[in-house]
């Protein structure tokens, strides 16, 4: 029997994912100047393996980031059903913005100027979503 990742291991990692990607570095990037395999990597950003305080400092350091960058987003102890609704929402666009799709799609969008095309654009991808 396997032992799933501890849920706050994965939004650390993901978290660590989508800042990597937003500086535009590899893997291997981070990795090398981690002195890692990026192997080690990959397996801190899916959450498989629990990042150290000192690997995470060294993290933020080298991704010009807070440490507390990671756990933003994270409790939903002692929330209302209304808030946890609205906390699972921003898990979401945490997931999305954590791929290299997400980040372009927001980027590219952000450069559109004019209103209409980009309620437009809005429309025609919650058309293809469905419900």
């Amino acid at each position: 029997m396997t032992k799933s990742p501890n849920p706050i291991d994965v939004h650390v990692g993901r978290r660590v994912r989508m800042r990597r990607l937003m500086l535009h570095l590899s893997q291997t990037t981070l990795a090398d100047a981690l002195g890692l395999t990026f192997q080690q990597v990959q397996k801190y950003e899916k959450g498989t393996n629990r990042i150290s305080a000192s690997r995470l400092q060294e993290i933020a350091s080298f991704l010009q980031v807070p440490v507390p960058f990671f756990f933003e987003e994270i409790s939903t102890l002692g929330k209302k059903p209304t808030e946890m609704r609205d906390e699972r929402s921003l898990t979401d666009i945490s997931k999305f913005t954590a791929t290299a799709d997400g980040l372009s799609l927001i980027k590219a969008f952000g450069k559109i100027n004019d209103r209409k095309l980009r309620r437009c654009i809005v429309d025609l991808v919650e058309g293809l979503a469905g419900d």
